[in-house]
């Protein structure tokens, strides 16, 4: 990304609170903070990127810019909750569903939704895909979910690191 695509110090205000976000909350920053972004700006070579755009006690907000398609696969964010606005393209959120069939939910520009801390899900974003994601509080780890040997595993990693893809727990749900 350029220098200029958004003006961080315009979003202080946002991330400041005396307590962790709800779902609902961090949605809401997220689209609040999409008006400050400049998609004219945005380099669009390469993959797509992350920028961070706040980090204090009890949130951080990152622009992520898809220029490939990409599958986050399971994952969880260790308690914190995400609100995700679409600024451009498209994204699709799935939470893991047991017990019945998979319900994807398509998000288009300007449309916003909130997911609790306590959840497992995936996002699979299309190419040219524009979002902001709001955390409460603050990532400290994601787990991400695949299939070993026949049982569903959870990795910890880092929470500077894409999720990768979950294809063995993708096949066995599209069985189902």
């Amino acid at each position: 990304m350029n220098a200029t695509p958004i003006d961080t110090t315009a979003l202080a205000e946002l991330g400041v609170s005396d307590r962790p976000f709800r779902p609902q909350e961090c949605a809401d920053r997220a689209r609040r903070a999409a008006a400050f972004v400049d998609t004219g700006a945005l380099d669009r070579s390469g993959p797509g990127s992350y920028l961070l755009l706040w980090r204090d006690e009890h949130s951080e907000a990152w622009l992520n810019t898809w220029w490939e398609s990409r599958d986050t696969g399971y994952h969880d964010h260790q308690g914190s909750c995400v609100g995700v606005h679409v600024i451009e393209g498209t994204a699709w959120q799935e939470g893991l569903p047991v017990g019945g069939p998979r319900r994807a939910r398509r998000y288009g520009p300007g449309e916003s939704f909130g997911f609790p801390g306590s959840g497992i899900h995936r996002m699979d974003h299309d190419a040219g895909a524009v979002t902001v994601h709001v955390y409460s509080p603050p990532l400290q780890a994601i787990g991400h979910y695949e299939i070993i040997d026949g049982e569903l595993h959870r990795t910890a990693g880092p929470a500077d690191e894409g999720s990768p893809a979950s294809p063995r727990l993708l096949d066995v749900l599209n069985t189902i």
